[in-house]
């Protein structure tokens, strides 16, 4: 049995309008419920059965999408930041209710797998240190690559002053300067800071998979939807 909601409700948490301009777009004929026209606000309604605009409502059942970041782009929601990821997807989006938030972020300079989603239970799900949720990394650094380092990824790299020490994690030698990194924590730039711990600089970090969930061949600046 579908769970129903009042129209206006739903129509302000979808991003669609505000409750209270929902009456205008009531008024307006936009809205139909199982065919019909309806002007009722209050009316409770199966999400499937109702159209805006002659279209189905953009993903009522809640949003998680898997993007390919493009470098330059931040995780952030704050216009004053720059270029965002928010404005790779659909501007409804971010009137929704539950916020539409990014599951961890890339810093501006990375590319590669992000995903957005307004499931607050997932979000924790993927980022809780204690799930140890994998990450793979594709990375790219200024000076050939020695196979010490390998055994130092494996120990857990000490950052900075040494006062701080990563997980162990695991790096595979990919080309001369090239390789893959798969850790599972989030520290603040830690794949930079585990190499310049290492004597590199990162020209260039692009993260490949997160958990389950793999880029493949979304191209750059595009998105995917994850739910079936």
């Amino acid at each position: 049995m579908p769970t129903l909601k009042r129209l206006d409700q739903l129509l302000s948490n979808l991003g669609y309008c505000s409750r209270k301009e929902a009456r205008y777009f009531l008024k307006d004929k936009r809205v139909r419920v199982a065919g019909e026209i309806t002007k009722s606000a209050s009316l409770k309604v199966d999400p499937a059965n109702v159209l805006v605009d002659g279209a189905p409502l953009d993903m009522p059942d809640g949003i998680l999408v898997m993007l390919n970041k493009p470098e330059g782009y931040v995780c952030s929601h704050d216009n004053n930041e720059g270029s965002r990821i928010y404005d790779l997807l659909p501007s409804r989006w971010e009137a929704r209710n539950p916020k539409v938030v990014s599951v961890g972020r890339l810093d501006k300079d990375t590319t590669g797998l992000i995903l957005v989603t307004d499931d607050t239970k997932l979000v924790h799900q993927l980022t809780s240190p204690k799930n140890h949720v994998d990450k793979l990394y594709v990375v790219s650094v200024d000076r050939p690559l020695e196979e010490n380092i390998v055994n130092e990824f494996a120990k857990g790299v000490m950052l900075g002053d040494g006062e701080e020490q990563c997980l162990p994690a695991k790096i595979e030698i990919i080309g001369e300067n090239m390789a893959n990194v798969t850790l599972n924590e989030g520290k603040y730039h830690q794949v930079r800071r585990m190499f310049a711990a290492c004597g590199y600089y990162v020209d260039t970090l692009h993260r490949e998979e997160f958990g389950a969930y793999c880029l493949g061949d979304l191209a750059e600046g595009e998105w995917r939807n994850l739910i079936p």
